[in-house]
């Protein structure tokens, strides 16, 4: 199988753009070998510059709920694009989409943005604003965006290409942000103890999926809401990864709906946007009340709410019914039940984690509870059952430490293929391993 295309995209691309891509994980420096160009997706396939397809386990890293190019959303785009692509001023489907997100969450009002770092970057914001404090706490191996005051321990990119933090971000930065262990509830209740009157707010993944994918403990969300409740510090639950992919409503409808406790501010990305660059901050209506133009608090954005990003956000989450979760939901149990026994068949050390309709296979005995947890996994094993998936036309995500995502576009033919697949890439992590 030649990728020549790929590689001699990857030459040029290279010589103008750092490491070759426009997001560090893309490189494939987790895994070794290059990197494949896609030319086009349809559905759960993805077809690369040299005409090789794929069943697609990455989903652009989460926002292709429904697959590629659904009809009803490209339909949907197209008539949008008719109209204009950016005009700079408020539309009908800006406020569609913000009453559709908040008439599935928690949150009272909600903000348009363009990313995920944006949106958290502003919630943090707010949160010093309407606190008058300072101090923002965090968990280790949960990512936020490449916000400087977050950029401390997180996962993701960081992690695959072992930065410690990462240069150019200087030391008062992230002097005023906490780290601590995830899951770690008495280093919760000690930092508190200790600086409760400081802390703004604490931001948490509402499922950590940027470690690899760990369902928070039962409870463990609700008691973070809880403490930051005593102590006068907002509640930042960041869904930008989870919401309206763990579950219609998110990992908040997973667990928040039933335990009882509610963010003041929660982040959203991904599926809200459809494909599209995309993202939300909201919460209490007091606390987004502090906002411009209604408080002092600044946040701005000329593409916010653009209306052919809120067009195919609204589209997919109009789209996305219990059905729709509820395929995926098999479709995904169909794929854990056979990477486990195919990685068990091979005498490979394996564990599986998920939330919702989201999950990873971590190469390591024993669960994955935090982010010490998921960095003892064998990643050499990982890029060589990464490259045999590939191989045999599945692409998955080209790191360790990340979230595999199915669609509703993942139909019997496409689970077969990664079914068929699986085997041979458990063989080749197990010859890894030995290595």
């Amino acid at each position: 199988m030649t990728h020549d295309r790929s590689e001699a995209l990857f030459a040029r691309a290279s010589a103008v753009t750092p490491g070759g891509v426009n997001s560090p994980v893309r490189a494939f420096r987790a895994v070794g070998g290059t990197p494949r160009f896609i030319h086009s997706a349809s559905g759960a396939r993805m077809t690369d510059v040299d005409g090789h397809e794929y069943v697609d386990l990455v989903g652009s890293w989460g926002p292709m709920l429904l697959g590629h190019a659904h009809p009803e959303v490209m339909a949907a785009v197209q008539d949008a694009l008719a109209r204009g692509t950016s005009y700079g001023a408020p539309t009908e489907v800006e406020v569609d989409l913000a009453e559709e997100i908040v008439g599935r969450t928690p949150v009272e009002q909600v903000r348009l943005v363009s990313s995920g770092t944006e949106a958290t970057m502003s919630a943090i914001r707010l949160a010093r604003g309407f606190t008058g404090r300072d101090v923002v706490v965090k968990f280790a191996g949960c990512y936020h965006g490449h916000v400087d005051a977050l950029l401390a321990s997180a996962g993701s990119g960081l992690t695959t290409l072992a930065v410690p933090g990462t240069p150019g971000v200087p030391e008062t930065a992230t002097a005023l942000t906490r780290v601590l262990p995830y899951h770690d509830r008495d280093a919760v209740a000690a930092l508190f103890a200790d600086e409760g009157d400081r802390v703004a707010c604490l931001i948490t993944e509402a499922a950590p999926g940027n470690m690899g994918v760990i369902a928070p403990d039962p409870g463990f969300n609700q008691f973070l809401a809880q403490t930051c409740g005593r102590h006068g510090a907002l509640f930042i639950s960041d869904e930008v990864m989870t919401g309206f992919r763990a579950s219609r409503q998110g990992q908040w409808g997973l667990d928040g709906a039933l335990e009882g406790w509610t963010p003041d501010l929660m982040t959203f990305g991904k599926v809200m946007g459809g494909g599209f660059p995309a993202a939300a901050f909201g919460g209490r209506a007091d606390v987004m009340a502090m906002l411009s133009p209604l408080g002092p608090v600044y946040q701005a954005g000329t593409l916010s709410g653009n209306p052919i990003a809120a067009t195919a956000g609204l589209t997919t989450l109009r789209l996305a019914t219990d059905d729709v979760y509820t395929h995926v939901t098999t479709a995904g149990d169909a794929v854990k039940d056979a990477a486990d026994k195919a990685l068990s068949d091979a005498g490979v050390p394996h564990t599986i984690s998920s939330a919702g309709t989201m999950f990873s296979v971590f190469f390591t005995d024993g669960p994955v509870r935090d982010y010490d947890d998921a960095q003892r996994q064998d990643t050499a094993a990982y890029a060589a059952f990464f490259h045999a998936m590939l191989d045999h036309g599945v692409y998955l995500p080209p790191s360790a430490y990340e979230a595999w995502f199915l669609s509703s576009a993942h139909d019997d033919d496409a689970v077969a293929t990664v079914l068929e697949a699986l085997p041979h890439a458990a063989a080749a992590a197990r010859e890894a391993s030995r290595g």
